[in-house]
């Protein structure tokens, strides 16, 4: 036997998702406009399915399919500098908008890309064969780093990932290490940025910056100092 899976994703309407994939680099392989709206775009392997939904609200929500790739870092940069080109700016808030890369807690290099159709795309490398969430570290900072990002990234709970980062900074009685500072510092910049939140963003931004580093832990948070050159960008 020999099956394929093709889910459909909602839209209210086709026009502006297609203008999206094909700013990405997709072709639109098929399209119907009647008697009910339906299209079709293709990227190499990565093919997707979307039809028409008058009063479909793209806000609210909750569609979302996995993607998976063997070149998840090569994939996030083009898509990147497609919509830098298109829209003069990576958008990172409202729709559409496309997240940061980064290794996920159950295996997966990965980056989360809302389209104006409200679909959440996740695209994703597998990096281990066990895809069981790890447990949270049990570090206080890099708990709070391992939270954060679940709620900012997978969740899309910005205010309380920004909530959980702000707790650990006003810590007094304990403090992170330089590698901890500049995980919780980049995160919260990211965070306040995808807000709206600019005053936030400079902040973090500012005390990212001027934390040092050693080379070994420069490597150790290559992800993160990437994200930091492209907020300040």
């Amino acid at each position: 036997m020999s099956e394929k899976t093709m889910p459909i994703l909602p839209c209210r309407t086709i026009q502006p998702v297609l203008d999206f994939y094909t700013t990405l680099g997709f072709e639109v392989t098929f399209q119907q406009k009647s008697p009910s709206p339906y299209a079709v775009v293709q990227c190499g392997g990565i093919q997707l399915r979307f039809f028409g939904m008058k009063h479909y609200e793209p806000t609210a929500s909750f569609s979302t399919c996995i993607v998976q790739t063997d070149d998840i870092d090569g994939l996030h940069e083009t898509f990147r500098t497609r919509l830098k080109a298109a829209y003069g700016r990576v958008p990172n808030r409202g729709l559409p908008r496309i997240g940061p890369l980064k290794n996920a807690s159950h295996g997966v290099r990965q980056f989360l890309m809302t389209d104006p159709g409200g679909n959440c795309i996740r695209i994703g490398q597998q990096m281990s064969d066990d895809q069981h969430h790890r447990p949270a570290p049990k570090g206080t900072f890099a708990r709070a780093v391992h939270h954060a990002s679940l709620l900012a990234d997978s969740k899309e709970d910005l205010t309380g990932a920004a909530q959980i980062i702000d707790r650990a900074l006003r810590l007094r009685d304990e403090r992170p290490t330089p590698v901890e500072l500049l995980r919780l510092l980049v995160l919260r910049a990211d965070v306040a940025t995808r807000l709206g939140d600019g005053d936030a963003a400079m902040s973090a931004l500012a005390a990212a910056t001027a934390v040092h580093l050693t080379a070994e832990e420069k490597e150790s948070v290559h992800d993160d100092l990437k994200r930091l050159t492209q907020l300040l960008d």
